[in-house]
């Protein structure tokens, strides 16, 4: 792709990125809140649960329209389909429907797999050795809008008060208009030539030639196919399964924490201003984590990732054994940020240099499938976990959820991964055996 086709391209998606973030944090604020609203703290974690399974069931497809029709006509559809969700979740609001409601949010989710696979669409094109930091770029742009979403709830909701709505639905107001934005910016200015980001197509930097189009590799294999493929590859299994570990972790946590400080007596903009902190620690040094992938190569990366969500959940356990825990609330929620951004960052770069090209554009969105389905499994178990035993059975549950990636992590670094320097310098489409 041209440098100004290449920059347009990246420009679309970083500010596509900027107004997803903010109609998605708006929501994530209050979606619980609302929830138990309609159907008592049992329930509180369907909300995200339903909003990440939406996600989940729309990554496949998203990924096969981007195969088949270009990026643009993917991440457009997306974010309309995210709007509908909003007005469908205002809807339910007025008219005292917890069904309804459910549905908007599985809807409302499908916005964060525009997000999400958007960081594809900016790797795919990039080289080898900076595929990480590409990602990364994108991945950065959601700091500016997320942590402006949460602190916009108070505002919002009396906005939304004034408008004669139900409290708790103005901040989905503000989540429709963002997403329309980003709609608009993608279908106007992400143009078919930047479909380099489609993900059938070996780097030129590589391979110096296409090697066929998106179509065609992304109908090699399906999403089953897919996973098995990466079952067999050491690092491409460790990078599947951190994905889902680090969202399940960081979805059962954060889903929670506006209800544990509101059941101590904390005010709704204190509860904004940890989930920016959240936020802040999710996506704000992306670029320092994409430049440590390709310096000191995603294996090693990942597994620091997995050391700070360790971490976040040993300090959530203390923060909620504390009898003023707002301030190490807050530093927990933080770390889990900074855990899930290391970690989706490092496992997708190593993804994207291990996966062979013919599986290459399923595999990314299985995983993608993969990491929603786990965390909305973790969304709707973790309301009953703190109805049943409080914030710190939530944060020991979280902490098993964590098991499972240091076995494949284990697995990677005895194939030998880690010590071959940055897995993502290989030419794609090689595994270790060739």
């Amino acid at each position: 792709m041209p440098n100004v086709e290449r920059s347009r391209g990246i420009g679309a998606l970083v500010t596509g990125n900027l107004l997803g973030g903010v109609a998605i944090a708006s929501g994530i604020a209050v979606g619980g809140l609302l929830l138990e609203r309609l159907g008592g703290t049992s329930v509180a974690g369907l909300g995200q649960a339903a909003s990440v399974l939406g996600a989940a069931v729309a990554a496949v497809p998203l990924a096969g329209v981007a195969a088949r029709h270009g990026r643009r006509r993917s991440l457009a559809l997306g974010y309309a389909i995210a709007v509908l969700g909003g007005v469908l979740i205002v809807t339910a609001a007025v008219v005292a429907q917890l069904v309804v409601l459910l549905a908007g949010l599985a809807l409302f989710g499908v916005g964060q797999a525009v997000n999400l696979q958007s960081r594809y669409a900016a790797a795919d094109g990039a080289a080898p050795g900076a595929r990480a930091r590409t990602m990364s770029i994108v991945i950065w742009a959601t700091t500016i809008g997320s942590v402006a979403g949460p602190n916009l709830s108070d505002v919002a909701d009396r906005f939304g008060r004034w408008l004669g709505l139900p409290g708790l639905t103005g901040p989905y107001l503000f989540s429709v208009v963002s997403f329309a934005l980003a709609g608009a910016v993608v279908a106007v200015f992400l143009r078919p030539a930047a479909r380099s980001s489609a993900p059938a197509r070996n780097d030129a930097a590589t391979n110096g030639a296409r090697t066929g189009d998106a179509g065609t590799s992304a109908r090699a294999v399906g999403a089953v196919a897919a996973l098995r493929w990466a079952a067999a590859d050491p690092a491409a299994r460790f990078a599947v399964v951190l994905i889902s570990v680090a969202h399940a972790m960081m979805v059962m946590v954060m889903v929670m924490t506006p209800l544990h400080m509101q059941h101590h007596g904390m005010s709704l903009q204190l509860v904004g201003v940890v989930i920016s902190l959240h936020v802040l620690g999710m996506y704000a040094l992306s670029p320092v984590f994409g430049w440590l992938a390709d310096r000191i190569g995603a294996v090693r990366t990942a597994c620091g990732g997995m050391l700070l969500l360790a971490a976040a959940v040993v300090l959530g356990f203390v923060a909620a054994s504390a009898a003023e825990g707002s301030a190490l609330t807050a530093l927990a929620l933080t770390v889990l940020g900074l855990g899930w951004s290391v970690s989706l960052i490092s496992a997708s770069a190593l993804l994207a240099g291990t996966a062979a090209d013919h599986v290459r554009v399923p595999l990314q969105g299985a995983t993608d499938a993969g990491m929603n389905y786990a965390g909305a499994a973790a969304a709707a178990l973790a309301g009953p976990i703190l109805a049943a035993g409080g914030f710190r059975a939530v944060n020991i549950a979280a902490a098993v959820i964590l098991v499972p990636a240091v076995a494949a992590a284990t697995a990677a670094v005895r194939g030998g991964r880690a010590a071959e320097g940055p897995p993502v310098d290989r030419p794609q489409g090689t595994t270790a055996s060739s």
